[in-house]
């Protein structure tokens, strides 16, 4: 099955970012991000649904939301999930430097 536009998106910023410190793609487990973009073993960055996914600080969040840069993220959970958005098709062209951000973040750099 051909890859969408999201996964080669993902795919670039795996390349990219595969050499900072610490980031490594997931272990490749079944389950909630298996394929996900890590550093130190935590999630940043992942693929789901077809959509590009972020761990971003509430505020950080809620601005893109509030922007219509990103959409809440549940994770198939009815809920969303605080620290979580989904990037807006509108946001893809800025994927990598949000990416570097979701990184900043859970790496705590």
């Amino acid at each position: 099955m051909p890859e969408t536009r999201i996964e080669r998106r993902f795919a670039s910023i795996t390349r990219t970012l595969s050499g900072e410190e610490g980031v490594t793609l997931g272990s490749g487990r079944r389950g909630f991000g298996s394929g996900a973009l890590q550093v130190d073993g935590r999630i940043f960055a992942m693929v789901v649904d077809g959509g590009l996914v972020l761990k971003l600080s509430k505020d950080r969040v809620d601005e893109l939301i509030a922007k219509g840069d990103g959409v809440p993220f549940d994770g198939g959970k009815g809920k969303p999930m605080k620290e979580w958005v989904e990037l807006a098709p509108g946001a893809n062209r800025r994927s990598l430097s949000l990416a570097r951000e979701a990184l900043a973040f859970v790496g705590h750099r």
